[in-house]
């Protein structure tokens, strides 16, 4: 292990959103690896603050992002990338799929990703079952909420109907493209060995297509799909495309070798916080809804969308002064953005408006009263939040739920700096998770 961990990156990802990058940091990290996820590309001080790292990651805001914005964003990190080389470069995307020719489009993410990795092999992992994620004959299916129905992404209750960038094809090999992607299927009964998985590779590259897509439909297969990605990473690094698999396949990979402890370490205690906690819902989706229903321990306010969208600095200040009174008397406070009264708030450039105005709430709270421990829904107010907070970095402190982790904060700004952030994307937690925010999680009371 200590061989394989020589303080070299084997992986450097970029997230396409700070909510998913936030779940492929706490892969890593449980998965042994030293980790540190930058929301930006990081200069000369910051990487010597990180130290020696296994994984580097990178937070963006791709996914809401329209193809010319999106070249802006993602040349200066293949640039660092490219100086970095590291086996694999991930570009990390939702694990939902949801993009759009107009919004997201991953086809122009790794058209320009690739122009600095020569490996025409593009490795896309499909599924991401700890997330009940499933890739199956290159259809891709997902649970509706926690514990719930799982439904082919098409058919999906919040997914079908996405206000940005709704799947309307499961067979993602059709959905990436009308992305200008070609790209092939690897299917799960070809895991038998590596060498019929390795043959199927091959025949499929030998298409040239723009990435290969393999299934995902048990948490058994991932290891055989990250001995691959690996093998041939050594030969010529490559671009990885997917979720927080990615990673998965590769810590699987390691373990089945012995490059890794085959068991990764229990997930640590979330303690209660310390001091009020501030939670700034700006997700619409149904499950967000669910969380803010069930959040009890918090005072409730619902913010106007319409005057967050149009900069209405008096209602910022405002709001700002009445939520830190609250915290200032040890009042937990859940603000939540209301349904938009007309279609444009839910258009790509205005929900960007909408999400800007939300950080620059949330900055202006926190420098007038510093807090221990905040948490963000919404990928794109999450993005946006931490951005206007100035936050560099973040690392890994614990699980609140699958695919929602609790990060430290690193920031030049004092009273910034150690801050406690749960970022959480609009499908993922259980309806307690504002509740686990504030109170803490225990762990799972041992066997007898």
């Amino acid at each position: 292990m200590t061989a394989f961990l020589d303080g070299r990156p084997k992986i450097a990802f970029y997230g396409d959103d700070f909510t998913g990058a936030t779940d492929s940091l706490a892969t890593a990290t449980l998965g042994g690896l030293r980790s540190l996820l930058f929301l930006r590309v990081p200069d000369a001080a910051q990487l010597r603050a990180a130290g020696r790292l296994d994984c580097l990651g990178i937070a963006g805001t791709a996914r809401s992002m329209a193809p010319g914005p999106m070249h802006d964003e993602l040349a200066p990190v293949s640039a660092f990338f490219s100086r970095l080389r590291a086996p694999v470069t991930h570009y990390k995307i939702c694990s939902t799929f949801d993009s759009a020719p107009g919004v997201g489009n991953i086809g122009a993410a790794i058209r320009l990703l690739r122009a600095r990795i020569a490996n025409p092999f593009v490795p896309m992992v499909g599924g991401q079952p700890n997330l009940r994620r499933y890739c199956v004959f290159s259809q891709l299916h997902a649970a509706g909420q926690e514990g719930g129905e799982v439904f082919r992404i098409d058919r999906h209750p919040t997914m079908s109907r996405h206000p940005v960038t709704p799947m309307a094809e499961a067979d993602l090999r059709l959905h990436l493209q009308q992305q200008s992607l070609r790209v092939a299927g690897v299917h799960y009964p070809s895991y038998g060995n590596d060498a019929r998985l390795a043959a199927e590779v091959d025949a499929a590259l030998a298409g040239q297509p723009d990435a290969v897509l393999f299934d995902v439909s048990h948490e058994a297969e991932l290891a055989g799909i990250g001995r691959l990605v690996w093998d041939r990473a050594l030969q010529q690094p490559l671009l990885a495309v997917g979720a927080s698999g990615v990673i998965q396949a590769l810590l699987a990979g390691w373990r089945s070798r012995q490059w890794l402890d085959q068991q990764a370490p229990p997930a640590a205690a979330i303690t209660p916080a310390q001091g009020p906690v501030l939670a700034l819902a700006g997700s619409l989706s149904p499950t967000t809804a669910r969380q803010v229903e069930a959040a009890h321990s918090y005072r409730k306010l619902v913010l106007d969308a319409g005057r967050l969208y149009a900069a209405d600095m008096h209602y910022r200040h405002a709001t700002a002064q009445q939520i830190t009174q609250l915290l200032g008397q040890g009042i937990p406070v859940l603000a939540c953005t209301s349904a938009p009264q007309s279609g444009r708030v839910g258009e790509p450039e205005a929900a960007h408006r909408l999400a800007r105005s939300g950080g620059e709430l949330l900055r202006e709270i926190l420098q007038s009263f510093p807090l221990r421990r905040v948490g963000v829904a919404g990928g794109d107010t999450s993005s946006h939040a931490l951005r206007a907070c100035e936050v560099w970095g973040l690392s890994y402190l614990g699980q609140l739920a699958p695919g929602v982790a609790l990060c430290r904060a690193h920031a030049d700004a004092p009273h910034l700096e150690g801050m406690e952030l749960m970022l959480k994307g609009g499908q993922m937690g259980g309806d307690d998770l504002f509740e686990r925010l504030l109170h803490g999680s225990a762990p799972a009371p041992a066997a007898a």
